[in-house]
């Protein structure tokens, strides 16, 4: 009689010791930035806690009061609060609206541009303002939206009379999503780039074979080349609606420009920072970061429902 060997299902551990042992190599390269999100990413989240403490520096984390929801029902109750939501949400938005498409638009262009000479020029000269630091940049905007600037002059020929555009509120919102897509646009189309290469040469030729112009290749076998790139990318954007940063915020407001320039983020650097109001700032902060999470799985789900395609 023939004996049949039984396989037995090895346990977790021992899976995880073998792999280990296989590949040891990548687990130590990998080690450095499991260890970085370890103490920057995760550790400081169990200071959450204090968005439902009355914090006290002297107690600390595990003698401070328990106030429960007091600090977010403080926040949703101040008449701050829907002046925060509307410019963090216009702000972020216009800059999904903008800031997201025109990379993928500006990288369709240089893929089409045939002059490799040209095309390397054109790729250096739009990545350059990306390693300017975001205070020089602010500078910029200072210099050209002062009274006499070149910004504010070109605004006056179009019949501006409100002077200096720097300190107009209705020019705030304009000012920072312009300067964030001069400065990000050559860097943030890397990524479309490198898609755009990886698509398959046969389907061009296949596509002009049939009778299709360069545009119709644009339609049909380029967008969809890189769809799932822009999918998830996308996904990841929303994910961040509430995220706007606050370090060129606060260098460009002013007190005439809160109206529309004052946001969530800048709001938790004022009220943590400036004013000490630790479980407060806390609080706020915790909020935002809920509804980023709500948005990044709504928009998660939503895409694996409609086209498949999804971070998880």
């Amino acid at each position: 009689m023939k004996k049949t060997a039984v396989k037995t299902k090895k346990s977790f551990g021992q899976r995880l010791k073998k792999d280990l042992k296989d590949h040891w190599q990548l687990y130590l390269m990998a080690l450095p930035v499991v260890v970085y999100f370890l103490i920057f990413n995760y550790a400081p989240m169990a200071g959450i806690v204090m968005a439902f403490q009355k914090y006290s520096m002297r107690k600390g984390i595990f003698g401070s009061e328990l106030i429960g929801f007091e600090n977010f029902i403080r926040f949703f109750s101040s008449p701050n609060f829907w002046r925060l939501l509307r410019n963090t949400l216009l702000i972020s938005g216009y800059g999904v609206l903008f800031s997201f498409p025109l990379p993928i638009i500006f990288a369709l262009c240089l893929n089409e541009v045939r002059n490799s000479k040209f095309k390397k020029i054109v790729q250096t000269i739009s990545y350059l303002p990306y390693f300017i630091s975001v205070v020089v940049v602010v500078s910029i905007l200072y210099d050209f939206g002062k009274s006499n600037g070149l910004i504010t002059n070109v605004a006056e020929w179009f019949g501006w009379d409100g002077g200096a555009v720097i300190s107009s509120p209705s020019w705030f919102r304009s000012l920072y999503i312009g300067s964030n897509l001069w400065q990000h646009l050559g860097y943030n189309s890397i990524i479309f780039i490198s898609a755009l290469a990886a698509i398959d040469p046969t389907l061009y030729e296949a596509a002009t074979i049939d009778g299709a112009n360069r545009w119709q290749q644009t339609l049909h076998v380029t967008l969809p080349g890189i769809a799932s790139t822009m999918v998830v990318l996308l996904i990841l954007r929303l994910g961040q609606i509430m995220s706007v940063g606050y370090e060129k915020i606060i260098l460009m407001y002013g007190p005439s420009t809160f109206e529309t320039g004052d946001v969530i983020a800048s709001y938790v650097y004022r009220m943590g920072i400036l004013n000490s109001d630790y479980s407060y700032s806390t609080a706020v902060n915790l909020f935002n970061s809920v509804v980023n999470l709500i948005v990044l799985m709504s928009a998660n789900f939503i895409s694996r429902k409609v086209n498949e395609t999804s971070i998880w």
